[in-house]
């Protein structure tokens, strides 16, 4: 009696799902075990009249509360029966423009984004988000054929990844290196072809490049620069301009008579002990 109350709540349940303005609700479990569905809101990626977008229009799906274990391969299977999936991106909040593609690293990662996040999946084709758009759920995240690790087996599997073949990091690391030091190389060529060269506009562009040679950034540096800085504004400091100037300036002044005092009694002291009569 209990079971057919629950199946015929979550039915209900099922039926009278409550989504977002302009947006559809597609279901999704995480295996077949759950009872209760977690739901995907998507819509077409549209932007304003005038507005800029780098996602492709018609061809982009947006994805709401995609949860933590939903991975971009995982979008991207629980999607490919709508039709050919191009890319899939999750960020942390939506944006206009794609982040910057940077070769994907076997030992250096993102840092994840905590919680929910967005989605925009582009397919290769508009009629994959029409398709997208009337999917009709439950879909399943994890399977037998593409198992997703959760709880143990997924803190197991990090900290598996965590343990890192110190000569294909030094491999990664050098090829990173070469890659930049290549980048670098053009710039500068690129740039220094074009010191001194003016645009169409007649405009020569100033760059860092000088006979003046930059300050070498050390610690010795930094406290030269900060001491001469230092001496600059000591220069221009009022003297005597405030009452607690005053004070401070006779405070001083007496310090040093009183200094002067002494040293000039034991230079007396001495001088008289120097002048005693020694005939042996």
């Amino acid at each position: 009696m209990v079971a057919r109350r629950r199946k015929r709540a979550a039915r209900e349940s099922e039926k009278g799902i409550l989504s977002p303005p302009g947006y559809s609700a597609i279901p999704i479990k995480f295996s077949e075990k759950q009872q209760s569905s977690h739901y995907l809101y998507v819509r077409e990626h549209k932007v304003r009249e005038g507005t800029k977008s780098s996602w492709p229009q018609k061809r982009t799906l947006f994805v709401l509360n995609v949860p933590p274990y939903c991975t971009e391969e995982c979008l991207s299977r629980l999607l490919s029966p709508c039709g050919p999936v191009q890319s899939v991106e999750l960020q942390e909040k939506p944006d206009l423009a794609e982040s910057p593609k940077e070769p994907k690293s076997k030992f250096f990662h993102p840092k994840p984004v905590p919680g929910f996040q967005v989605a925009y999946v582009v397919f290769q084709k508009p009629r994959g988000v029409s398709a997208a758009l009337a999917l009709k759920g439950p879909l399943l995240v994890s399977t037998e054929s593409h198992p997703v690790k959760s709880g143990i087996h997924k803190w197991i599997r990090d900290y598996a990844d965590s343990v890192l073949d110190p000569e294909a990091l030094r491999v990664e690391v050098d090829t990173f290196m070469e890659t930049y030091d290549e980048k670098m190389a053009e710039e500068e060529a690129k740039a220094k072809e074009e010191e001194g060269v003016p645009d169409e506009e007649g405009w020569v562009k100033v760059t860092r490049r000088g006979r003046r040679p930059v300050l070498p950034r050390t610690e010795a540096a930094s406290l030269r620069v900060l001491e001469r800085e230092k001496r600059k504004r000591a220069r221009k400091e009022l003297l005597n301009f405030y009452a607690w100037q005053h004070r401070e300036t006779k405070m001083e002044h007496l310090a040093q008579l009183r200094k002067k005092f002494q040293e000039d009694k034991q230079r007396i002291e001495l001088m008289r002990a120097q002048r005693k009569f020694r005939p042996y």
